[in-house]
């Protein structure tokens, strides 16, 4: 068993255009480093360099997983934009694997079987937010399509009537009265 257990598992999740331009870049350092695990790519330069690298070796590669930079890489081509999910030396593939293909349905879902760079700009809020759902500070929350898209998609376009509300005391004290009412309804039914 090792001593340094640890749910971070990603160090970085990117989205590059097939041009080399950084379209979404994210960098996860593990919250508990050590002076050995801190960020390879402090600085944006050399973030952009290591991309640049990366974008460059995985053109020339048939293999949707490869090492590089001691790192596991897993990518994934998609219109003119490639995914990009990247691990440390002991990580999972298919872990990281489930994590690319789960972004990759997301977008497809979220952006109408349209992923491109032109969409994926446009539609930043949303693919911003469905990679937090995805990867919150390096460590994999959901990889379930249909899931991520539910918290990730625009709430309905209708106004809420607020006129409706009682917002005095003694709706409130309703309110209360409701909620402690439910609460105690749910627990004896589960006991």
């Amino acid at each position: 068993m090792s001593p340094n257990l640890s749910l971070f598992s990603v160090n970085a999740l990117l989205i590059l255009g097939s041009d080399g331009t950084r379209i979404v870049a994210k960098y996860y350092v593990p919250p508990h480093s050590t002076s050995t695990s801190q960020n390879p790519y402090p600085t944006l330069k050399e973030q952009q360099a290591f991309e640049k690298g990366l974008l460059g070796k995985t053109v020339k590669s048939t293999a949707d997983i490869i090492l590089y930079d001691n790192h596991v890489v897993v990518f994934r081509a998609e219109g003119d934009v490639v995914l990009y999910v990247v691990g440390g030396l002991d990580e999972n593939e298919m872990m990281l694997w489930q994590v690319i293909l789960g972004l990759r349905d997301t977008l497809q879902i979220l952006l109408k079987n349209s992923v491109d760079k032109r969409t994926i700009i446009e539609n930043y809020d949303q693919v911003a937010l469905a990679i937090e759902e995805i990867v919150d500070d390096g460590v994999i929350l959901e990889t379930d399509a249909s899931a991520i898209v539910q918290r990730v998609s625009r709430p309905p376009q209708q106004d809420v009537q607020l006129s409706n509300i009682d917002l005095s005391e003694k709706g409130l004290l309703n309110a209360w009265e409701f909620g402690k009412k439910q609460l105690a309804e749910r627990l004896r039914q589960g006991l």
